[in-house]
């Protein structure tokens, strides 16, 4: 390979982005976080978030001066809805080749890489993808109003939804709604006034919550995670796994819905093989070999 070039992946969502570098042979060099990068969420703060996490890429790294002008790269970005939105993108990239998706694929090439399977990564927002042979189904992806669900955003828009069922009556109080309402001071006015400006990552910010409730058995929690279970039960259904198919639960939600998976399901759950910045950088790589300049 033509040791003249870097490879870099970014992977961004709406509670943060990361960024690495490596040499064409995909030998991780460096890697650092940065700040949320939701394309759809808020643009502009996503470019800025890209670019500073890139110096202090650089600045770990110890890369020379202009080094973003022999990078391939590759950007998977939540919130990428559109052609549009990739040249966009790309356009404030220093590179000297970039490409740039949302991070459905890059996850599902890190989960995966090159096998049969399905991957339900679950943070902040709600990725469900499977490839058999060379065909790959996505399911969701259109943003947090219309989709996402199981998310963290999810979990947590639902669950103050659900204090609020309790406040009025409709629903008995929990452990989980009684500490939601107490984070607010138990006033459920200031709830209202959270969710006028919450972003999807401020409402993921109480699905730990959740998930710890629903280990205790909290009624509220375990409605929850068993609707959010459902839903993902549907689209694995949908596909229709085959003996030796991976299913993936990836991300910080991800793997806590193990126990909610239908049981005839769960015989596929195997660690996911990388993340979706690892299949940022995997798919540089293979753009590097397209254009024949690595051997």
């Amino acid at each position: 390979m033509n040791s003249a070039y870097f490879l870099v992946g970014v992977d961004g969502g709406g509670t943060g982005c990361r960024v690495a570098v490596a040499a064409p042979d995909g030998a991780r060099i460096s890697e650092v976080p940065g700040g949320p990068a939701n394309f759809a969420t808020n643009p502009d703060a996503t470019l800025r978030n890209i670019l500073s996490a890139l110096q202090a890429v650089a600045s770990t790294a110890g890369l020379a001066e202009g080094w973003q002008k022999n990078c391939i790269a590759h950007l998977g970005l939540a919130g990428v809805m559109d052609a549009s939105d990739a040249a966009s993108v790309a356009a404030a990239m220093p590179f000297r080749d970039t490409a740039v998706t949302d991070d459905r694929i890059t996850s599902l090439t890190g989960a995966l890489k090159d096998e049969d399977g399905m991957l339900a990564a679950i943070g902040t927002g709600t990725i469900v993808a499977s490839r058999s042979r060379d065909a790959v189904r996505y399911f969701g992806g259109w943003g947090h109003d219309l989709a996402d669900q199981a998310s963290g955003g999810w979990l947590g828009h639902n669950a103050l939804r659900r204090t609020m069922l309790a406040q009025d009556g409709l629903v008995e109080h929990s452990g989980l709604t009684a500490a939601l309402l107490a984070h607010f001071n138990d006033a459920p006015n200031e709830i209202v006034q959270f969710t006028k400006n919450a972003a999807p990552g401020d409402y993921a910010s109480f699905a730990p919550m959740v998930v710890e409730a629903a280990r205790q058995d909290d009624p509220n929690a375990l409605t929850l995670m068993k609707w959010g279970a459902e839903y993902l039960n549907t689209c694995i259904g949908a596909v229709g796994l085959k003996d030796g198919d991976k299913l993936c639960l990836a991300g910080g939600v991800g793997p806590h819905y193990e126990p909610y998976i239908d049981a005839g399901f769960r015989k596929h759950i195997h660690p996911p093989a990388g993340s979706a910045l690892d299949g940022a950088l995997h798919l540089a790589q293979q753009h590097l070999q397209s254009m024949g300049e690595a051997s």
